[in-house]
């Protein structure tokens, strides 16, 4: 499987590629009064509003840092409804993919938050897989995709 790598803060996470439709550098981002922590705004995609969340501000919360190899990860997210959003996830050092068997990746045998996934080990350190049909809260899909892109 061909997997897109990124950090963190220094440690490593991976996203399954066919989950991916599209990595985008940074673009202008229109913020968004009272919204949630880790949204950091919307952007247009081809004449479409797409929120951006941030993965540092959620999971460390620092904002991401404005790097040349910070990118947008563009997905579709899978609603509880079934409905589809397209979703932008900041992500710093979003460079580099790699292949491996999907076998590869491993339990930890450590709780964790609810979309970090199974974990690999290579010759630079721990890979751990971010699980992105799990990512999100369900207040904020609800809050945000429910409310803000039908006002857009």
């Amino acid at each position: 499987m061909l997997f897109l790598m990124f950090q963190l803060g220094t440690d490593r996470y991976a996203i399954d590629a066919k989950q991916v439709t599209e990595v985008l550098p940074l673009v202008h981002l229109r913020h968004l009064p009272h919204a949630p922590r880790g949204l950091a705004g919307i952007f247009d995609y081809h004449g479409a509003p797409v929120p951006l969340v941030d993965l540092s501000e959620i999971t460390m919360g620092t904002p991401s840092r404005k790097w040349m190899s910070t990118r947008i990860i563009l997905v579709k997210y899978l609603l509880e409804t079934g409905k589809t959003h397209l979703l932008g996830i900041l992500a710093e050092r979003a460079t580099e993919t790699f292949r491996r068997p999907e076998e590869d990746f491993q339990d930890s045998g450590a709780a964790g938050a609810c979309y970090l996934g199974p974990v690999l080990a290579d010759t630079a350190g721990i890979v751990q897989r971010v699980e992105i049909p799990r990512l999100l809260p369900r207040n904020f899909c609800n809050q945000f995709f429910g409310q803000a892109l039908e006002t857009l």
